[in-house]
């Protein structure tokens, strides 16, 4: 339960509350991947997601849904387990919450206050996808995540102190088969895109 609470919960940026909430009609399983719909959401915004198969993550979620007693008379998704089976009482919002308090003190990780919009400023993903994955209308809130990212702060203390810049330089350079180089070095560079044009 406790992966499959992970693996949604941030792969869709959820609350607890539409954790709980989650019925088994509301994920379609096509295959290569899970299509989640959040039917109800704090902000009133409807949203999908979509779980790929990264890390077996399908596997997992496939072999929790198999083990559903059949039995079960209500549809929500996250049920409890006892005595190494699965139970068809549903699981509440506190057990939920406390999911990533139970991850961090196995991981022996200090902050557990962490949450999907943390995760995703701090892959540098722009306020507007923030946003819109997430469900909020606001971009002040977004901002306030982006703003807060270690990561950020870390790129701009980078920034000021040792001058390094994010900005883009294209360098163009033709190569034939008679000067192909031997060896190209780069540093402190990050986000480096090669796009090579073979003419034949």
């Amino acid at each position: 339960m406790i992966k499959v609470g992970l693996i949604l919960g941030i792969a869709g940026a959820c609350r607890t509350d539409e954790l709980v909430n989650l019925t088994v009609d509301d994920i379609e399983d096509v295959g290569s991947s899970l299509i989640v719909k959040i039917p109800n959401t704090k902000t009133k915004i409807p949203r999908i997601f979509v779980v790929t198969d990264v890390g077996n993550m399908l596997e997992l979620f496939r072999k929790y849904l198999s083990l559903r007693p059949p039995h079960v008379k209500h549809k929500r998704l996250f049920l409890y387990y006892k005595a190494g089976k699965c139970s068809s009482q549903p699981v509440g919002k506190n057990t939920m919450g406390k999911i990533p308090s139970v991850v961090a003190s196995y991981l022996k990780l200090p902050d557990v206050a962490c949450n999907t919009a943390t995760l995703l400023a701090d892959a540098g993903v722009d306020i507007t996808t923030i946003k819109r994955h997430v469900g909020w209308k606001s971009t002040t809130v977004a901002e306030g995540y982006v703003e807060n990212s270690i990561k950020n702060k870390t790129k701009i203390a980078n920034q000021v102190l040792v001058g390094t810049t994010t900005s883009a330089i294209t360098k163009t350079v033709n190569v034939s088969e008679s000067n192909i180089p031997s060896n190209i070095n780069f540093e402190n560079c990050t986000n480096i895109t090669f796009n090579l044009n073979v003419n034949k």
